[in-house]
């Protein structure tokens, strides 16, 4: 494929089934590779690019801080970090936040909050369920909360505490979650389970659930938070209130950042010494992440998220195309589910010039900057067109 490097040996481990292409560049949603050819980007880093390629408030910010100070250690404070954390809580309603570097990190602290919290009341209460698909991050203890055994192989023996019951199950959630449930985890919307929205019935039964038998109720919003779904907090519009949400991605806009945000009881469990991060909160990514804010906070923005994504929902719809199942999602996470072959859609689509993602075993997954435009949304529906129609050609 165009754009490859020189040398078919990178010198990185073997971890990732790289598509051959490199980039150098980018703007707005187009990547650029280094023979030029320029590519519309449904990617966005998985989610992470939320402002896109070069934005120009993200990068002076980014420029001006790492001038000023680009670290300190968490035994002190910084201007742009307690910002940040004020502003976070603000936009999300939430009382408190623990800065780290990831979702999987955000996973972690989530785990060990609940863990606390649960064990204080009894010694028992510490088990976490998760859904049955999940997918909640690559360290140990997340891993061993993603209920997808794909992710399993090879990595056991694993931490002991977890339970998976099967998403939109009321009868298996209400008989998994008991005296010894320290949290339950549930994505609003699973991403890499397929793009799966969880139904608000299920989730509102949770959280009654979570409140009557002491569990913390835990949203992974990793991917769908921070403006993916057209809202700050997918949960927050679904109308329930989480004791705990996560966010990383598209907090930072391309920066590693990732967030434990906390209310009411689960904001004070945590004390001095339980919990750390070396870089978690440091000056370059709490000034990214004031970015972001700023912008999914602009008159229209979050708006033109949900527009722009129910454009693209109701153009794959049109086609009624014959390798597409279905569509769903909301905002701009969006799946569609295909009976090819999703890796070699997303190679074709590559081929007429856009950049897809998969999910599960069907799913073409996309996830565009959330700065796209219509007409962007427009151009990109041709290229998967093309590319499907192509597909289908082979089949």
């Amino acid at each position: 494929m165009s754009g490859m490097g020189e040398s078919g040996f990178d010198g990185f481990m073997d971890t990732y089934r790289r598509t051959g292409l490199v980039f150098e560049s980018g703007e707005g949603a187009q990547l650029t590779a280094v023979d030029g050819r320029s590519y519309l980007d449904f990617a966005s880093g998985i989610g992470v690019s939320s402002l896109g390629h070069g934005h120009p408030r993200l990068a002076a910010a980014l420029g001006a801080q790492a001038a000023r100070l680009i670290h300190v250690s968490n035994y002190y404070n910084t201007p742009v970090a307690m910002a940040a954390a004020r502003e976070l809580c603000a936009a999300t309603g939430f009382d408190a936040v623990f800065f780290g570097n990831s979702g999987a990190e955000a996973n972690e602290g989530g785990i060990k909050l609940a863990r606390k919290h649960g064990s204080s009341k009894s010694p028992d209460r510490t088990t976490i369920v998760t859904l049955v698909n999940s997918f909640h991050g690559r360290t140990l203890a997340a891993l061993t909360a993603t209920g997808q055994e794909k992710f399993h192989k090879h990595f056991g023996p694993f931490p002991a505490g977890f339970a998976y019951v099967p998403a939109d199950d009321l009868a298996a959630l209400d008989a998994a979650i008991d005296g010894k449930t320290a949290g339950l985890i549930i994505e609003p919307i699973q991403g890499e389970g397929g793009v799966y929205p969880l139904s608000v019935a299920y989730m509102k039964r949770a959280e009654t659930l979570c409140r009557e038998r002491g569990a913390l109720l835990i949203c992974d919003e990793v991917q769908c938070g921070m403006g993916r779904t057209g809202a700050v907090l997918a949960s927050t519009a679904a109308g329930i209130r989480p004791d705990v949400v996560l966010v990383a991605k598209g907090l930072g806009g391309g920066v590693p950042i990732g967030a434990v945000l906390a209310r009411g009881e689960a904001a004070t469990v945590l004390g001095k010494g339980d919990h750390g991060s070396t870089f978690g909160g440091n000056p370059l990514a709490t000034a990214a992440a004031r970015v972001v804010l700023s912008e999914l906070a602009r008159e229209g923005f979050l708006e033109s998220v949900a527009r722009v994504g129910e454009l693209i929902m109701d153009g794959i719809r049109s086609w009624k195309h014959p390798l597409v199942r279905e569509v769903r999602g909301r905002g701009l996470m969006i799946g569609a589910v295909i009976t090819a072959k999703p890796d070699r859609v997303k190679e074709l689509c590559a081929e007429e010039g856009l950049l897809v993602l998969t999910a599960g075993d069907d799913v073409i997954r996309l996830l565009p900057p959330l700065i796209l435009t219509e007409s962007q949304a427009m151009k990109g529906l041709g290229f998967l067109k093309k590319a499907l129609d192509r597909a289908f050609a082979e089949s």
